[in-house]
């Protein structure tokens, strides 16, 4: 491998994050469904349900190029860092914030590691759940994560971002993938409110993600302006995300 910081380790990195889009476009025929938002240029963290280690790539590879490269995941050191091809992937392919989540190792708070990737300009993805979900519930509960990013950055959208179809196409123990297609719904973004405490912006955030997933009932439109924060027409003010 070449050396770190040289042109050509540089050069590699983007060459396999080429690869590793045109993998995740054939395999699964990942798209992206921009149902609550546009691809624009800003600062954002893009948060998913989490079932699988292909979940963070899968968001990662159907962001539009320019917005891609401004985008990184939060991710566990202690997995991306396990051997040399993976710390090449998770810190130069993706340029992953790394935060470790033992809390007898680690020497930096996690969420002081992510606050200054948001201060450098950086957009993020994050699974909220903190873990993988492999029971029979859509979400398991939101840990405190997201709510403090928004409280710390009330001017960075919180974009809901759902994966489907992902586990169904790579089942456990299964080698070959099977044919179905595989999407990544972009939801509204959403921002703490004023006054608005951590239980009543976790539950509102699960329920804007959970409402994306396939086969969700469709929610009445004065459901979806409570979910993101928007006051029905005559309420008084409210903190309306514009």
């Amino acid at each position: 491998m070449f050396a770190k910081g040289s042109p050509l380790r540089a050069l590699a990195a983007r060459v396999a994050g080429h690869t590793i889009v045109l993998f995740a476009k054939a395999v699964t025929a990942v798209r992206a469904d921009w149902r609550g938002t546009a691809p624009v240029p800003r600062q954002r963290v893009y948060f998913g349900n989490h079932t699988s280690n292909g979940d963070m790539p899968m968001i990662w590879s159907v962001l539009p190029p320019a917005i891609r490269r401004q985008t990184r995941p939060v991710a566990a050191a202690d997995y991306w860092l396990r051997t040399p091809l993976r710390a090449f992937a998770g810190a130069e392919v993706f340029r992953a914030v790394l935060i470790d989540r033992r809390p007898e190792a680690r020497t930096e708070d996690p969420m002081a590691v992510i606050l200054a990737a948001l201060a450098d300009g950086s957009s993020l993805i994050i699974f909220p759940e903190g873990a993988r979900n492999t029971g029979p519930d859509p979400l398991l509960p939101f840990k405190s994560g997201l709510y403090n990013i928004g409280r710390a950055y009330p001017e960075v959208d919180l974009v809901p971002s759902w994966i489907a179809n992902l586990t169904a196409i790579m089942p456990k123990g299964e080698v070959i993938p099977l044919p179905l297609m595989c999407t990544v719904t972009f939801g509204a973004p959403m921002r703490v409110l004023p006054g608005e405490d951590k239980a009543a912006f976790l539950a509102r955030a699960s329920a804007a993600l959970a409402a994306l997933r396939p086969g969700a009932e469709p929610l009445p439109m004065i459901a979806l302006e409570a979910l993101h924060g928007i006051a029905p027409p005559g309420a008084g003010p409210t903190g309306t995300v514009p």
